[in-house]
């Protein structure tokens, strides 16, 4: 019996392309651009060497992709994407198993962990210890039997994987060693991609509170989740600002700030539900931007 689809409902996506949703493609940014700065500190300050950046993409990827689909997997088998807003969760709308998603996601970190193996013998052994971090980090934030991600640290947890070890790991598999420049620049690439999970948790607010998932959205409420965003994004611009006296080229980052204009009015202009979604998409042409400007103006 063919389904019968209601006048005006969305259209549910091929098996293909809900799969391509599921990895969250969208949000790349928030794992490329931190890399990107990363490697401009290194050019800066020693040379890049090709397949070391490879892999560090390999890697970065395996994980951040990885997580995404465990991340759709803890969610889904908790009924915390039952009635999702956004862009669709394989296993909350039942377009996959959560065996499926499960298994997939642990295949992506098997190829994170391969680059991983790769480089500790390669560069450094520290670099294990990075693999196992990252692997906990992405497990826990959604898994297990206490979610740091339901109890309103996903926050921290972005702020410090997707900018500070994002950036200085990315500088010390060039360098061997950490500038500290490498991590100031990592602290306004955290707070952007904050700022990137504060427009899916404001929009989720509903959902989330339903399903006892405790942002920090949750927590503050609607009206100080939109100041908190931002707050984040201007944030941002004055830590890259920061980095002028030794750097002055990042002065470039200046040239992002357009870009953050329609975010903006759309968070504090009171935008719910579906009208948040070009919200988080702008936040990664932000970062996308920001990240692309901060690494030229670092590696001048």
């Amino acid at each position: 019996m063919s389904a019968t689809i209601r006048p005006g409902a969305p259209e549910r996506p091929s098996a293909v392309r809900a799969w391509l949703l599921g990895a969250r493609l969208k949000t790349l940014p928030v794992t490329l651009a931190p890399i990107a700065v990363g490697t401009a500190v290194a050019a800066a300050d020693g040379s890049v060497r090709a397949w070391r950046t490879a892999l560090t993409l390999l890697f970065a990827l395996g994980f951040v992709l990885g997580t995404n689909f465990l991340n759709d997997y803890s969610d889904g088998i908790r009924g915390a994407d039952d009635n999702r807003v956004g862009p669709v969760r394989l296993v909350g709308s039942g377009r996959a198993s959560a065996r499926q998603v499960l298994r997939f996601g642990l295949a992506l970190y098997g190829v994170a962990t391969v680059a991983g193996l790769v480089m500790a013998v390669t560069i450094s052994w520290w670099l294990l210890a990075l693999a196992a971090l990252c692997a906990l980090g992405g497990w826990f934030y959604t898994g297990g039997a206490s979610p740091y991600g339901y109890r309103s640290l996903g926050d921290v947890s972005i702020f410090v994987f997707h900018g500070i070890i994002a950036v200085c790991a990315t500088t010390f598999i060039q360098l061997h060693r950490v500038p500290a420049t490498a991590v100031g620049a990592g602290v306004p690439m955290g707070l952007l991609a904050c700022a990137l999970l504060t427009t899916n948790n404001l929009r989720d607010i509903p959902t989330d509170s339903a399903a006892g998932k405790i942002t920090v959205a949750v927590r503050l409420g609607e009206r100080r989740t939109r100041v908190y965003y931002a707050l984040l994004v201007a944030a941002a611009f004055a830590a890259a600002l920061a980095l002028a006296p030794q750097r002055p080229a990042v002065l470039l980052v200046v040239a992002a700030a357009p870009v953050a204009v329609l975010p903006l009015r759309l968070v504090l202009g009171g935008a719910r539900g579906a009208a948040l979604i070009p919200a988080l998409e702008h936040t990664c042409w932000l970062l996308l931007a920001f990240g692309a400007l901060l690494s030229t103006g670092l590696a001048l």
